[in-house]
């Protein structure tokens, strides 16, 4: 006798005989009527079960505990008035593990358990259809950045994340023993990107995690994120870096918008591509923002309420949800960022902004070893041997940028917290699961 092969609900198209496996999304009885709403990876379908109709033990079957993973074979038959369409009249029910009641969180639809305790089992969390669509759609973001950037040329790399050095300025880093020596959580892939840029590649792009033993309690800011860098080599200026990001980003917003619908759909998410991204220097915007009242100083950088006056601000001018700020104050930007020849207090460096939030930071490096020796003394600091070594034999002009993969997926989705975008988030609290 041939085994029936399991069908995926959202392959159930047609009448006839079937066998479906997922999770009891939730049941209820109508008279002599029960209903039986099965869940697996790709969607719901509803399976019925008439009293008389169908034998005693299988209505009785269809009484099932939520989130109980059973089997069911049956008969497809058409129904307007089943999601999708379709049902499954059962001649066989079986379940294969019952599940403990009850349940320690609400994977309904219409879940009000706070964002912690839905944390703690986020194995359940993510059962939930609006929450799995969330990481499909990140899962999709992910793979069309791969695609962009392997169409562009750059060689995709995979970083050290126990170091020596780092250099991000501001982030103080994770300590950790390793054997005799004391050892760094990388902060940033910066330094390798600019080794290897310098090693012949020209062009790389890594997607890897990313540490920063900061004490931020916002919904903006995490200790460990996964970050998406790239540099490039034989630049003119910072402008050719916004070019990448520009087309990156319409890449990656066209793609998602046609493979992930359903997704969208779900989440009443409308996507957006851009047309052109302005690009304004910071000075200017600090005008807009002098006259909406909020005013900051000639060396001050951008703060939250800032960033989301300047959303609302690029959105009715423009008619766009994202905006490059350029020429950021060299007072708070790393010593490696190139200087204006005409401007000693800027630097050839950007933020990108999507719905007043910053979820990039780029600029052209400083190649020159001389003058990087000079603009780390300014700052305090010396530039480290290991550092200082791949400027010493050929270096080209480039540069390039820092994303945070968790927060492209927030701003996506209009999500409120970046938390939400992670799977398993890591803040000052939180250590577990």
């Amino acid at each position: 006798m041939k085994v029936m092969e399991r069908s995926y609900v959202k392959d159930v198209k047609k009448e006839g005989p079937v066998l479906v496996k997922g999770w009891v999304h939730d049941t209820r009885e109508l008279g002599k009527i029960r209903f039986l709403l099965l869940r697996d990876m790709t969607d719901i379908i509803q399976i019925t079960g008439v009293k008389g109709k169908i034998k005693d033990d299988l209505f009785k079957a269809m009484s099932q505990s939520r989130e109980n993973v059973i089997s069911v074979e049956g008969k497809v038959q058409k129904s307007d008035r089943a999601p999708g369409g379709f049902e499954i009249i059962p001649d066989k029910i079986e379940v294969l593990a019952e599940a403990e009641q009850p349940l320690p969180i609400d994977v309904s639809d219409f879940s009000k358990t706070e964002l912690p305790k839905r944390l703690d089992y986020r194995f359940l969390d993510t059962r939930r259809r609006d929450i799995n669509s969330i990481f499909r759609i990140r899962s999709s973001i992910y793979k069309h950045l791969v695609d962009f950037f392997y169409n562009e040329k750059f060689t995709i790399v995979n970083n050290p994340k126990i170091t020596t050095i780092g250099l991000e300025s501001g982030a103080d880093s994770f300590v950790v023993n390793y054997f005799k020596n004391k050892a760094v959580l990388a902060q940033s892939p910066q330094f390798y990107k600019q080794m290897f840029v310098m090693g012949g590649f020209e062009r790389v792009m890594e997607m890897g995690t990313v540490f920063r033993a900061e004490k931020s309690h916002t919904v903006r800011h995490l200790t460990e994120f996964t970050g998406v860098d790239f540099e490039m080599g034989f630049i003119k200026d910072e402008n050719d870096v916004m070019d990448v990001i520009e087309n990156m980003m319409k890449y990656v917003i066209e793609k998602v918008k046609d493979d992930r619908k359903d997704e969208l759909e779900l989440l009443k998410v409308k996507l957006k591509v851009p047309k052109k991204i302005p690009r304004i220097p910071m000075g200017d915007l600090k005008k807009v923002l002098e006259k909406k009242g909020k005013k900051l100083g000639k060396d001050d950088d951008l703060d939250a309420e800032s960033e989301k006056m300047l959303g609302e601000y690029i959105l009715e001018k423009y008619g766009e949800e994202f905006v490059f700020v350029t020429n950021y104050p060299w007072k708070v930007r790393p010593f490696y960022h190139m200087k204006p020849d005409n401007d000693p207090n800027g630097t050839r460096s950007f933020d990108l902004l999507w719905n007043g939030v910053e979820i990039a930071t780029g600029a052209q490096r400083e190649h020159r070893l001389d003058i990087l020796k000079k603009q780390a003394k300014d700052k305090g600091l010396k530039v480290p041997k290991i550092y200082e070594d791949i400027f010493k034999y050929g270096a080209i002009p480039h540069g390039g940028v820092g994303f945070g993969l968790d927060r492209i997926t927030q701003r996506m989705l209009n999500l409120d917290n970046t938390r939400e975008a992670v799977l398993l988030p890591r803040d000052p609290e939180r250590l577990t699961p």
